[in-house]
This record gives structure tokens, C-alpha cells and sequence, in this order.
């Protein structure tokens, strides 16, 4: 689905809209809370939250391991906005650099936004990746096992089954 065909002016609260934010940098419990609280207050009702996980990096190894949990909620932003906001909380964090795979206070990433498919340049939902790290499959089974990938048409649990991520993983703290 492309923007145009989502139709903008609609004011339709979205549920099922799945957040991931990690941290590899600075205070990562800080700056995850921080996330959450101005997720909340800018972009929507948090519905569910997962535990959080403590991973290996993801892409570029020689750096900070990460903190990183799923969030559910509902929201009335469109999937453009939704990325603007997120966008505009990471800024308003500190993160400071965007270099692809690097250390960061804040990632937050659009995992799904309903069963909506958006395939445009600067924004793909489902997220493209999604399928391909457990740091985002476990904490996504926290909180939605059943919920139903549109494009790859399996579950949470079943998308695991099949990932091939070896990064180490474990619930922060334990």
C-alpha cells in the first residue's frame, strides 16, 4: 500500500501498532523510559509492554550490547506521522548520530502498524527486518504471540521458529 491509497484524512484510532526501542548508549533504562513516557504522551495509548531484553548488537558488532523492548498501542497518527513522531522523540532523547547500525540513547522503530503493508522509500511496514532478530521476536512474543504477520502470514512463535539470528539474548537482569 502506498500513502495515497491509505488515505490521510481519516481520523481512525489504529490498534495493533507495534513499536520496538532499544538503547546501547548512555543510561539505556533512562532513555527507554524516557521513550515510553513521550510515546504516551505524543503518539498514543500504550497498551502492553514487553520485558526487557539485553542483545548482542544487531548488523555492527563492535559495539555496546542493547536494551531493547516492544511496545503495543493504539494511535490516531497515520504511518507518516507515526515516523515523524518517533523521529522527532529520538531527537528530542539526544540521540546523536543516525549512522546505519551504530551505538544510540534511542532507536525507535515501526514494527507494525496494523496489518497495513507500506512498502514506500523511507518507510516499510512491516518492519523489513522484523523476521530476521530475535531482539524483536522475543519481546514481540511477550506481548502479541498471536499476532499475524501480513506479509509472511505466521505468528510471532512460528517467525521464530524459522529465524536464523545468532545473537545472544537474554531477559535484563537475569
Amino acid at each position: 500500500m502506498s500513502m495515497k491509497e491509505f488515505g490521510t484524512n481519516r481520523k481512525l484510532e489504529i490498534d495493533n501498532v507495534f513499536l520496538s526501542i532499544g538503547s546501547n548508549k548512555g543510561d539505556k533504562i533512562l532513555f527507554l523510559n524516557k521513550a515510553k513516557d513521550l510515546i504516551e504522551l505524543k503518539i498514543g495509548k500504550i497498551s502492553k509492554i514487553s520485558k526487557i531484553y539485553e542483545t548482542e548488537p544487531w548488523g555492527r558488532k563492535n559495539q555496546n550490547n542493547f536494551l531493547n523492548q516492544v511496545i503495543k498501542l493504539k494511535t490516531y497518527h497515520d504511518p507518516i506521522s507515526l515516523l515523524r513522531e518517533c523521529k522527532n522523540i529520538e531527537l528530542e532523547i539526544g540521540r546523536s548520530n543516525s549512522k546505519k547500525w551504530d551505538q544510540r540513547e534511542i532507536d525507535i522503530d515501526i514494527l507494525y502498524y496494523s496489518d497495513i503493508i507500506i512498502r514506500e522509500k523511507n518507510l516499510k511496514i512491516p518492519h523489513q527486518h522484523l523476521h530476521k532478530r530475535k531482539f524483536v521476536l522475543f519481546p514481540l512474543k511477550d506481548i502479541d504471540d498471536n499476532f499475524i504477520h501480513p506479509q509472511i502470514k505466521k505468528n510471532t512463535s512460528e517467525i521464530l521458529l524459522g529465524c536464523e539470528d545468532t545473537c545472544q539474548i537474554k531477559i535484563y537482569g537475569n
